[in-house]
C-alpha cells in the first residue's frame, strides 16, 4: 500500500507540478489549494505527510500545523512547510513543523526529504 501525502498549496501549478513529481516515486496523493478546507481534510484522510505552504489566503500553514500538533493522534504525522518566503524557516521551527523546504525546491533535495519522513 503507497504512503499517503497530503499537498496544501494555493498555487495550483505548484500543486500540480509536486503532484506529478510524488505519484512518479508511488506515493498516493491528496490535495487542495483551499486552506480553509485543509485541516478537515487532513482529519479525513489521515495522511502520513503534509506538506503545506506557509503564506495562503484564509488559514495560513502555520496555523494548520500548530492546531494539528495540538492533538496527540497527529503528533507523530510529519508535517513540512513549502515557502518561498525568506522568513518561512523560522516561522516552520516555530510552528512545529518537522522540516522547511524552499521554493523553488531542487527535485532530488526535495525527494531525500520527503523520503527521511515517510518511508
Amino acid at each position: 500500500m503507497p504512503k499517503k501525502i497530503m499537498l496544501c498549496d494555493d498555487e495550483v501549478d505548484i500543486l500540480d507540478i509536486t503532484t506529478f513529481i510524488l505519484e512518479d516515486e508511488g506515493y498516493e496523493i491528496i490535495s487542495t489549494s483551499n486552506s480553509l478546507v485543509a485541516e478537515q481534510m487532513f482529519i479525513k484522510e489521515l495522511p502520513d505527510l503534509l506538506i503545506i505552504d506557509l503564506w495562503m489566503p484564509g488559514i495560513s500553514g502555520d496555523q494548520i500545523i500548530k492546531s494539528l500538533k495540538k492533538r496527540d493522534i497527529f503528533k507523530n504525522i510529519p508535517m513540512i512547510i513549502l515557502s518561498a518566503s525568506d522568513k518561512a524557516k523560522l516561522t516552520s521551527i516555530a510552528c512545529g513543523a518537522d522540516a522547511f523546504i524552499a521554493k523553488p525546491y531542487d527535485i532530488d533535495e526535495f525527494l531525500v526529504t520527503i523520503s527521511k519522513y515517510i518511508n
